[in-house]
């Protein structure tokens, strides 16, 4: 077996040999080191993906617009202590898909790391699942992004004009509108995007100061019982299961930080920058976040209000900013600051889904994939599957028109899909782990799980394998529980569907696998050095 694996070991290095790998720069040899043939612009340097991570997370916006649930299944002292440990695993989650970013910094991301770590019996199948997976999660949440868009712009209007009507196709239409937007700044130019979030990255932190402030300064204070007072709205049986419930609304505000690995094939010096900026970001993003909320649950005033408020607007954070600064221009100010946001975060969450989409194409796992990886013959941008990305985020909002409760479980997908794929990369890392893996080598390929090294950047020994351990266990636990109900008592309204349209979409997936994907896809595919 080791004779065999050497002779292996020597056979990918030669490939890498063939495939001229003197002249390339060391982002082109890390590619081909994967088999991939280089494609993209690498136009995104630290402080570019820096920006494009924490701007995707937007974790001090997104927290305060998704505490609501959170508030009814564990109240104030459930959404700081919930924030605190889904921060934690966090960390760990991506602490070890920085490890994968560092050895495999390929836009496939997800069900690329899946070919490489999987036996290689089950690879082919499980990559190709993964992968579909993936790309829901990153559709529904692109769809999502875009929904609450136009949502919020409208209810930024009816508290300026409190006779106001906000209509579903409105919604829609407002959505539609920051899409296009979207598309605009993703295929405009080469370095547009990267300039982009260069400078997103600085509104983002002024944006905190910019609410910050004047929610602390203006608004009166609760006492420090909100770390200690719990609710069960949902009439669960204790307050632990009610704050285990509420716990998965709160992780939107922390999910997505795979973004900046599926751009990777556009980052200098990926290897190395990736990992760094994924954790930076989440370390910035949470403590940001932390902060906000700290300040928001201080400024909440009465639970009751802002619940029944919030029916009303829609969003509890908008009655806090009125209620905090008494004035309807101020609220809708702050109001704006995190729209303009919102709008720049559904920029790069249509530049990630749409290089997720593109590589998994790229590897002949999707229809048309011949036509969807073609790019732009000057910029070297993936039109088309922006374009499509694009597309899928419009018929999905059409859903909006018939049913919110249907469209608001399909956009669930996103946790229940990106935490799948995030748990599947994990445990099969931590197999790995166990089993040993080579160290960095420069000059070796990396096709396969017989040639698997370690990147620059990784977290040795058994500080690894713990984290590694600790990221799966938490997974399943959210994972779990994102499937649940906010109450006891359900109907159509308050029923959680995302267990049905989450299993239907992974059903419809190995369908498609044994209809066309068996014999059309082959895992990763190695583009140079055959």
């Amino acid at each position: 077996m080791e004779l065999k694996n050497r002779t292996k070991d020597r056979g990918a290095r030669s490939l890498v040999e063939e495939a001229g790998f003197d002249g390339c720069n060391q982002d082109e040899r890390d590619l081909m080191r994967l088999g991939k043939k280089p494609a993209l612009k690498h136009n995104f340097g630290f402080m570019q993906i820096l920006g494009f991570s924490c701007t995707v997370l937007v974790t001090w916006e997104g927290i305060l617009q998704v505490s609501t649930l959170s508030l009814l299944n564990g109240g104030p002292a459930g959404v700081f202590w919930g924030y605190i440990l889904i921060w934690i695993g966090s960390i760990s989650i991506y602490t070890v898909l920085s490890e994968l970013s560092s050895m495999a910094p390929t836009a496939g991301g997800q069900y690329h790391w899946v070919g490489m770590l999987a036996p290689r019996s089950y690879s082919k199948f499980l990559s190709f699942i993964t992968g579909w997976v993936t790309l829901i999660g990153w559709q529904a949440t692109t769809a999502f992004s875009a929904y609450l868009a136009g949502t919020i712009l409208q209810s930024t209007i009816l508290m300026l004009d409190a006779n106001s009507t906000p209509k579903p196709y409105q919604a829609v239409l407002l959505g539609w509108a920051v899409l296009v937007f979207a598309v605009t700044i993703n295929t405009v130019g080469s370095r547009t995007l990267a300039y982009f979030e260069g400078l997103i990255l600085i509104l983002h932190v002024l944006g905190f100061f910019a609410i910050l402030i004047p929610l602390v300064y203006l608004s009166d204070h609760n006492d420090t019982s909100i770390f200690t007072t719990f609710v069960n709205s949902g009439g669960w049986s204790t307050q632990a299961l009610s704050f285990k419930v509420g716990l998965p609304s709160s992780v939107f505000a922390l999910v997505g930080v795979d973004s900046c690995v599926h751009m990777a094939e556009e980052v200098k010096n990926a290897t190395k920058v990736v990992p760094r900026a994924i954790q930076i970001s989440v370390l910035l993003n949470g403590t940001l976040g932390l902060a906000m909320l700290i300040a928001y649950l201080f400024c909440l005033g009465d639970l009751g209000d802002v619940i029944q408020q919030s029916a009303t607007l829609g969003y509890a954070y908008l009655y806090v900013f009125l209620k905090g600064t008494g004035s309807p221009a101020g609220a809708a100010t702050m109001a704006m600051i995190m729209w303009v946001l919102g709008v720049c975060c559904l920029v790069g969450l249509m530049a990630a889904t749409s290089r997720q989409l593109w590589s998994f194409a790229r590897d002949n796992a999707v229809p048309f994939s011949t036509e969807i990886i073609k790019l732009h013959p000057r910029t070297r941008i993936p039109v088309n599957t922006i374009t499509f990305t694009a597309a899928i985020s419009v018929l999905l909002s059409l859903i909006n028109l018939g049913s919110s409760v249907a469209f608001a479980n399909i956009v669930n997908l996103s946790i229940g899909g990106l935490y799948a794929s995030y748990f599947i990369v994990c445990s099969l890392l931590l197999w790995r782990h166990l089993q040993g893996i080579s160290r960095y080598n420069l000059h070796a390929a990396m096709i396969g799980p017989e040639s698997l090294q370690w990147g620059p950047w990784r977290v040795p020994g058994a500080l690894g394998v713990a984290n590694n351990l600790f990221a799966c266990v938490y997974l399943v636990v959210l994972w779990f529980f994102s499937f649940w109900p906010g109450s006891v008592q359900v109907n159509a309204q308050s029923m959680n569907f995302s267990s049905v349209t989450f299993g239907g979409t992974v059903l419809l997936a190995v369908l498609w696998y044994f209809i066309r994907g068996k014999k059309s896809y082959n895992g990763p595919i190695v583009e140079v050095g055959l």
